[in-house]
């Protein structure tokens, strides 16, 4: 049987001016599998945490409810006092009755009747958990940015000077986004391309990025630190190893009827259109529009990659 103690804080009177402490704590004391109940001013001082330190010793306990402020605020602070008197530091949890309780009600009753239930869920939640203890898992030292904007470039280009590997993909034929149909740019007014341009420049010719223009992310798999991604690589119709990306094949196509997405659909643009390949050099593909009725010429080629937004070898986690 869980032996669970519950401690409640005060907050000076962020929590007892409208919450009583008193009444949350005498409730506590009579739920399933708490042997141990009390209530102290400031529970995240040295002396609240000597006092659960203390009542977790003398009270054998192995489950801790705190219940105080938010857990994004002190749960790391709770969580190490648990492990220093022996408890199994995923076996504490917070009851939120300050931002969840105090202040968002200004009837008393209310709010400690809400403190009592939020407290009650706490206590049934640690009585049913099970120890956790940290694993390690292998990290793939590698990150994916989709989308190759203006943000997609120097989101992959502050990660490729951090000496990851980047892998930069974009659904169209060139990376830019919408900052490359600027004039100028607010507040400064400056032109967009003497920022962007030296980005793109930067972007294709960093060993670290690898570009995946035309290309769109199909699946995600995995989890943090191991993620797979499947990236569909739509057909070019163009071979790279012949092409020196001079752009004449771009200029001359006869067919030029298929709407501009750089003008937004107000102009027309050419069957072909300026690609960038994962090299620093220019390329240019021909594309079909996605409401052609005409077929490829080769079935779009699949490619998985293992992308994780990571800046270490390995990653310290908890199973939940």
């Amino acid at each position: 049987m869980a032996r669970v103690g519950v401690f409640i804080c005060w907050c000076g009177a962020n929590i007892a001016s409208t919450v009583d402490v008193e009444r949350v704590t005498k409730a506590a004391a009579k739920l399933p599998h708490v042997v141990y109940a009390a209530d102290y001013k400031y529970m995240c001082s040295d002396p609240g945490q000597q006092m659960i330190l203390d009542a977790a010793r003398e009270h054998r306990l192995d489950g801790i409810v705190v219940a105080a402020c938010s857990p994004r605020m002190h749960e790391p602070t709770f969580r190490a006092v648990a492990a220093e008197a022996g408890v199994n530091p995923y076996r504490m949890q917070m009851a939120n009755i300050r931002e969840h309780c105090s202040w968002v009600h200004a009837d008393a009753d209310e709010a400690t009747a809400k403190a009592i239930d939020a407290v009650r869920m706490m206590v049934a939640r640690v009585a049913q958990s099970l120890p956790l203890e940290p694993i390690e898992v292998p990290v793939t030292k590698r990150v994916l940015v989709i989308g190759g904007g203006i943000a997609g470039i120097q989101a992959a280009l502050d990660v490729a000077d951090g000496g990851v590997e980047t892998i930069l993909v974009e659904r169209t034929p060139s990376i830019g986004g919408k900052m490359a149909g600027l004039d100028e740019t607010f507040p400064t007014l400056d032109c967009s391309q003497c920022i962007l341009t030296p980005k793109m420049v930067d972007a294709a010719r960093s060993e670290l990025i690898k570009l995946y223009t035309y290309c769109e992310v199909e699946k995600v798999d995995g989890a943090v630190g191991n993620f797979k991604v499947t990236i569909r690589k739509k057909a070019k119709y163009v071979n790279y190893d012949l092409c020196n990306g001079c752009g004449d094949c771009w200029r001359k196509c006869p067919y030029k009827k298929i709407p501009s997405e750089f003008d937004f659909g107000v102009g027309n643009r050419t069957a072909t259109s300026p690609s960038r390949k994962p090299s620093p050099t220019n390329r240019s593909s021909t594309a079909r529009p996605a409401s052609s009725s005409r077929p490829a010429s080769a079935a779009p080629a699949r490619n998985s990659a293992s992308a994780a937004p990571s800046t270490s070898s390995r990653r310290t986690s908890s199973r939940r």
